[in-house]
């Protein structure tokens, strides 16, 4: 196999383009000081108040063992809120704090940016066929990933998050 074989291979490709999408977002977010992982923990924390850890983990596909670390950042920068459970006091429920909503609030011009400038090479139909092509190809392989994005969760009695059997 030769250098000019590995701009052939899917995997060379799809690890460069996860490069280029990180420093673009890496860009448009310099004024926020947040990273991409810690972007998504702060918008599924939004739309699931009082998660667990493990779900928000398993919702975002990241791995658990870095979950609470990440999380530890943002609390340090006041953008979420870390409480024990009720019923396991070793389980940790996560909040957005109003310092985090605002944050997501104010970052919303630099991820349009920052998605458009992603697929800005690409025409309309280009776009929309590569996204959906992008779509299945992570959803069929979602189990082959070393943290797979587990979405069914329910809610515990204490209104937490769990993942749920299946």
């Amino acid at each position: 196999m030769s250098y000019s074989d590995l701009y052939l291979m899917p995997g060379h490709l799809i690890r460069r383009a996860q490069q280029i999408a990180v420093s673009i977002f890496t860009e448009e977010f310099a004024g926020f000081g947040i990273t991409p992982v810690q972007f998504a923990l702060l918008c599924t924390v939004r739309d699931h108040p009082g998660i667990e850890q493990i779900s928000l983990a398993n919702l975002v596909a990241f791995d658990r063992s870095n979950t609470g670390d990440v999380i530890a950042r943002l609390q340090e920068k006041g953008l979420v809120r870390r409480v024990a459970g009720d019923a396991d006091r070793r389980t940790k429920l996560v909040n957005l704090t109003q310092e985090g909503a605002k944050m997501l609030e104010a970052v919303q011009p630099a991820l349009e940016t920052s998605q458009e400038r992603i697929l800005a090479p690409l025409d309309a139909q280009e776009q929309e066929a590569f996204m959906a092509l992008l779509t299945k190809l992570v959803d069929v392989n979602n189990l082959n990933s070393r943290a797979p994005r587990r979405p069914r969760v329910h809610r515990r009695p204490g209104g937490s998050l769990e993942r749920a059997a299946g």
